[in-house]
């Protein structure tokens, strides 16, 4: 049996082509051309937001609602003084059900009971009935 012969073996040892008219493309460029592409675009990003878990607000009984009233009104006391507070509240996401929970630490300036939210010193608005947890100063606290 005779030896295979290669079928390119006419062309192999010939030098490579330059074009005279066009740019070399750059090394990137080539890499580029062999790249995954995305035949669905957007899909990726929709994965990802589908897979982003949110929480679910909570209920308050009673007994809870009613220390956080009292807590509100210990800080309706104090307003326009430098009285520190941390608020935990629920933040709703915008783009599907649910949220998260987030602390607010700073001072209140108002308490806007006909909007039923507490305005902050530093322009924050936070709705009353999202207020999860209020702690304040151990000398305030009960």
């Amino acid at each position: 049996m005779s030896e295979m012969q290669n079928p390119y073996e006419d062309i192999l040892s010939l030098p490579h082509h330059v074009s005279p008219t066009r740019p070399a493309m750059s090394m990137q460029d080539r890499a580029a051309q062999f790249s995954p592409f995305s035949a669905l675009t957007g899909y990726d990003s929709a994965i990802k937001e589908t897979a982003r878990l949110t929480d679910i607000k909570a209920d308050l009984d009673e007994y809870e609602r009613s220390r956080l009233d009292a807590k509100l009104q210990v800080i309706l006391e104090h307003l326009g003084e430098d009285f520190e507070v941390i608020i935990t509240y629920f933040l709703p996401d915008r783009k599907k059900n649910g949220g998260s929970y987030t602390d607010f630490v700073g001072v209140v300036k108002k308490i806007d009971e006909y909007e039923h939210i507490l305005l902050t010193r530093n322009g924050k608005q936070i709705p009353i009935d999202d207020i999860v947890e209020i702690r304040i100063d151990e000398q305030w606290d009960f």
